[in-house]
């Protein structure tokens, strides 16, 4: 990757899995990424940890970054001799500006190359079942902007035209103004019982289609509250939306769920709850700060716990810092706090001996009672709990722990504290997350309309000390349990 040029990538549509390869290498290798706001959940999840991430998205009535801004920070990173990914949603050359971007880094003296994407005109009919040409339905296909106002005067879309156009047209960003699209085009000669159909979040498992002809789709849409991201496919081939429809909408779709934990943690949970149809709202309040320390000599201990994913990535680095590795680890029994963190002992090629049915200290404590323990290692986050250690020392063994990060709150932007309050549901991993949030919030009025979703007992008390109740527990500490629990409410609720 050539440093001082800029790349120009589309990240498709929305569902990650249709980004390319291309996409993916060039964000793993970036200095720098200036990002839209359509682009797939968890795009940047494979950026360098030290890569410069700039959002620089416009959508809705939010402000936004001018575009001749975006160009000069393009232009201002390359010259600094950065590598630097511009990544939009679909395709950077349909409706994505790149064009106009590319132009002004050939003016001034910059690399640049274009990387394609996936475009949604074609991908969310596709997954709705509509294919935009067809034999003997169409032949054409036209990509129209329904940004602008079709009755003002002087639109750069020429309506009349379009009306005549023999085959599919597929709007872009029109459907705040669809009733009058609609009328229009039929106002132009276009018949008004042609098929329509408008597919919301286009590939995402929350996708929806509602159909109609262009005399019944803007109130159609209107009633059913469609919004964007949404694409509109006005033409014979939308018939077929019934039957070649195959792709199903998963059973949170609809649904805002709020994602509190740690930065570093929160993306494997965004990325379930994405899967299963959420619109996932990404509200991290803590963050994992690790310790300085010597480097572990392990030989002393017969019992080594770990109680976190977070402490077992932490606890490997230490061993490094020795010299070690997981061989170092054979004399002891390892004990995990639950199947999370013996997911990520596993990781790293190393089997835990103990794993308790709840992911809890105590029942972890129950599990390694009687074993006759002379020395243990607990390595733990500086404000665990010392239910472990203390259980550990009543039944006669030397206990070191092993502080090997420290929990820190992080700050809400007001666009996030307003996204949070208006989620259907808010989920809480860790106690830790509960105290940051009600202080990153000014309290728990945050989550009055929300639907409160606990990870476990520990969690869920902390919620009601705070004065919050728990409308839903996972029964499996886990992720996989908070998945459950939220998913078995949601459906209670439907």
């Amino acid at each position: 990757m050539s440093a001082g040029k800029v790349y120009l990538v589309g990240a498709g549509p929305g569902d990650s899995g249709l980004m390319t390869a291309r996409a993916l290498e060039l964000i793993a290798q970036a200095d720098t990424i200036l990002y839209d706001r359509l682009i797939p959940q968890d795009a940047l999840d494979g950026a360098r940890a030290d890569a410069e991430l700039l959002f620089v998205g416009k959508g809705g009535h939010t402000p936004s970054m001018p575009q001749r801004e975006i160009e000069e920070l393009l232009v201002a990173r390359a010259r600094d001799g950065r590598a630097v990914v511009r990544l939009k949603g679909g395709d950077p050359f349909i409706f994505g500006r790149g064009g106009e971007e590319a132009l002004t880094l050939r003016a001034a003296g910059i690399a640049f190359e274009i990387v394609p994407g996936v475009t949604a005109g074609i991908a969310a009919p596709a997954y709705a079942g509509i294919p935009v040409t067809q034999r003997a339905l169409a032949s054409a296909v036209a990509f129209v902007t329904g940004h602008e106002d079709p009755v003002k005067p002087g639109a750069a879309v020429d309506w009349a035209a379009l009306a005549a156009f023999p085959g599919t047209l597929v709007l872009y960003m029109g459907v705040g103004r669809l009733a009058e699209i609609a009328a229009a085009l039929v106002a132009a000669g276009r018949n008004p019982d042609e098929p329509v159909a408008v597919v919301e979040a286009g590939t995402l498992a929350r996708q929806r289609a509602v159909t109609g002809t262009l005399a019944t789709i803007g109130e159609r849409a209107s009633r059913a509250q469609v919004r964007a991201p949404s694409v509109t496919v006005v033409g014979e081939v939308a018939r077929l939306a019934d039957e070649l429809a195959w792709f199903t909408p998963g059973p949170l779709a609809g649904l805002a769920v709020a994602v509190t934990r740690a930065r570093s943690r929160s993306s494997t949970l965004a990325q379930r709850l994405a899967a299963l149809g959420a619109r996932v709202i990404q509200a991290p309040v803590i963050a994992t700060r690790p310790l300085d320390g010597p480097p572990l000599q392990p030989a002393p201990y017969d019992l080594i716990c770990v109680t976190s994913a977070t402490g077992v990535e932490l606890l490997f680095e230490r061993l490094a810092a020795a010299g070690l590795d997981a061989r170092s680890l054979a004399g002891a029994t390892l004990a995990a706090v639950g199947p999370a963190t013996a997911a990520a002992l596993a990781a790293h090629g190393v089997r835990a001996d103990v794993v308790p049915g709840e992911s809890v200290a105590e029942a972890l404590a129950d599990a390694l009672a009687g074993g006759g323990w002379r020395r243990a290692l607990v390595a733990r986050p500086v404000q665990a709990r010392d239910v472990l250690a203390q259980r550990l020392r009543e039944e006669g063994a030397v206990v070191d722990e092993l502080e090997l990060y420290e929990t820190v709150g992080e700050q809400l932007s007001d666009a996030t504290r307003d996204a949070v309050a208006g989620c259907d549901y808010v989920t809480f991993t860790s106690s830790s997350t509960v105290r940051h949030l009600l202080a990153a919030a000014g309290g728990a009025g945050i989550l009055a309309g929300s639907r409160v979703v606990s990870i476990g007992p520990i969690t869920s008390a902390t919620l009601r000390e705070h004065g919050i109740g728990v409308d839903a527990e996972a029964q499996r500490h886990d992720i996989d349990g908070l998945l459950e629990a939220l998913i078995a409410d949601a459906a209670a609720r439907r």
